[in-house]
């Protein structure tokens, strides 16, 4: 597992195969939903409509899963391994939606480097994260990979 404390992020050349990273948790809010419906459009009664929800299988409001995974993201980012040397967030691979994620529930992620390649046209180069979202008992509710482009040392 790593630790950060530096203003930076890291660079290229300082990622390495199975170096892991486990983020701060953020518990999902009432507010935080109600913000998502409204910036995507999404008022899906499971999230929004509290009477609605107990009627379903669930018996209460679900987060929205993109909602989860942009929390997600930006918990990593929050963790400092890419701060200020990631260039873009170039995919998400084969992501599954395992668990649903109710109101209240906390929420962090762990990545594992799963691969490297110099791109060095680019002065960067690419990083495979395998990604676990993961609730307050541990259990996983999401996962997949993500690709970034990050900065080779200068």
């Amino acid at each position: 597992m790593t630790s950060l404390s530096s203003s930076r992020g890291l660079y290229f050349e300082e990622f390495q195969v199975g170096q892991r990273v486990v983020t701060a948790g953020r518990t999902v809010s009432e507010a935080d939903v109600m913000a998502f419906a409204g910036l995507s459009g999404d008022f899906n009664p499971i999230h929004t409509d509290a009477e609605f929800a107990k009627s379903t299988p669930y018996g209460q409001r679900i987060a929205h899963g993109l909602l989860c995974l942009s929390i997600a993201v930006g918990l990593t980012m929050r963790s400092g391994f890419m701060s200020g040397t990631v260039l873009a967030f170039r995919e998400i691979g084969s992501w599954k939606f395992a668990r649903p994620v109710f109101l209240g529930d906390t929420l962090h992620a762990e990545l594992e480097v799963s691969e490297t390649k110099a791109l060095p046209r680019l002065g960067a180069g690419m990083v495979v994260l395998n990604v676990e979202v993961k609730n307050q008992g541990g259990e996983t509710t999401m996962r997949g990979s993500w690709t970034a482009l990050v900065q080779s040392r200068p």
